[in-house]
């Protein structure tokens, strides 16, 4: 098996050789992720050459509208979705909130009903649980109050009666970080006669979907936490998208990229989201070589990066697991989860985080905006929990310091 080569990797990444952000172990990543130098260039190449309306017919605006088309058209590509299923916007957030609008115009008079979760951030869940302001039944998938585990049988008996349209939830948790099965609960939902939604933001930095192969009808996440700029990515299946009322100008409408894109997007960010490509053929390029085409390279990428997430972090779980005063959420297995690791203290977690980040460990304590599925677990908001997130670029070395300073600070 191909492994990660690490020095190849982090020379990607300019932040490692920031003064102020190379010297702390980065392990709030979950938050935000460094950028790749691919991101770092375009962005800075656009805002240089291409700082005017793109699409206008002098030089500049010709080679921005390009940029930005060759964005769309790329990522697209190698998530194995068409082009026009891919639309931008200021953030996940945003995103998913221009999307409930739409829901709310469908499904509004009708008896139709959607499920959420409890295991959400709150931007995957509140602005589905206020379509209930308009009539609209909202049904919630809860999780294990222990485990944080979201059972499918739990879902098959809200689906039963055949009037739910829509099931949102997340790929995998902020905090409790087990990879749900997307592929499993799509065609679940399908067979019911339901839409499907998945949040990707905690996921999609440890590999970017295969949206064909997950089987949902929208998938959303976020570059700033994908090695590139502060932007939101909806990918949404064309079907779909075309049956939902459209949320932009009216003339833009018969666009599906325009379609839920309300308000002008930021060209800049869009052209510079095309450098989380470029990283990701950088990546196989130097590990593999052999020709294959957009997909292929995302899927050997993705593959790579967890290989490497699951080897690094597996030592820290196995530290957390060894002691009795923390509770770690999620599932014990590396393999099952992705590498954002919560932890309840005994006491309330910003302090702890203060005196590890004096130790040279960057993290943070809180609740996340994962207020419900915390509560669900009986843990106290005012409290939070301590949460260490990495990613492929985490080395093993990040983590020996981690374990370290935690054993002097806890």
């Amino acid at each position: 098996m191909t492994a990660l080569d690490m020095d190849f990797v982090r020379a990607q990444f300019p932040a490692f050789a920031s003064p102020v952000l190379g010297g702390p172990a980065f392990f709030e990543n979950a938050g935000g992720s460094f950028p790749c130098r691919q991101v770092v260039d375009r962005l800075h190449r656009f805002y240089t050459d291409r700082k005017v309306q793109p699409g206008s017919p002098h030089p500049a605006g010709q080679l921005g509208g390009a940029e930005i088309d060759e964005a769309r058209s790329r990522l697209a590509a190698m998530m194995g979705v068409a082009a026009q299923e891919v639309s931008f916007g200021p953030s996940t957030s945003a995103n998913t909130y221009v999307l409930a609008q739409a829901v709310r115009g469908w499904l509004k008079g009708t008896d139709g009903a959607i499920v959420v979760t409890d295991q959400d951030h709150e931007a995957n869940a509140g602005v589905w649980r206020r379509l209930a302001d308009d009539g609209i039944e909202v049904r919630e998938w809860k999780v294990d109050s222990e485990t944080g585990h979201l059972d499918l049988a739990g879902l098959a008996s809200l689906l039963g009666d055949g009037r739910v349209k829509l099931v949102c939830f997340p790929h995998c948790s902020n905090v409790v970080a087990e990879i749900n099965d997307v592929a499993a609960i799509a065609a679940r939902a399908k067979a019911a006669g339901a839409r499907s939604l998945v949040d990707g933001v905690s996921y999609a930095p440890h590999g970017f979907p295969d949206v064909e192969a997950l089987g949902c009808d929208v998938y959303l996440f976020s570059a700033y936490k994908t090695y590139g700029p502060h932007q939101g990515i909806m990918v949404i299946r064309e079907a779909f998208g075309m049956e939902l009322p459209a949320q932009c100008h009216w003339f833009n409408a018969g666009s599906l990229y325009k379609r839920f894109t309300p308000a002008g997007p930021d060209h800049a960010q869009i052209a510079a989201c095309a450098g989380m490509v470029d990283y990701v053929d950088a990546l196989y390029a130097a590990h593999f070589g052999a020709e294959a085409g957009p997909a292929a390279r995302n899927r050997a990428v993705h593959d790579l990066m967890r290989a490497q997430e699951v080897a690094v972090i597996a030592p820290l779980l196995d530290y957390l697991a060894a002691r009795n005063d923390v509770r770690m959420l999620g599932p014990r297995r590396a393999e099952d989860r992705a590498p954002t690791v919560a932890v309840e203290l005994q006491g309330a977690a910003v302090p702890v985080a203060e005196t590890l980040i004096a130790e040279g460990i960057a993290c943070w304590g809180g609740d996340f905006y994962a207020v419900r599925p915390l509560a669900a677990m009986g843990i106290d908001r005012n409290k939070g929990v301590l949460r260490l997130s990495s990613v492929h670029y985490t080395s093993a070395a990040d983590v020996d310091r981690l374990i370290g300073a935690l054993d002097r600070v806890l």
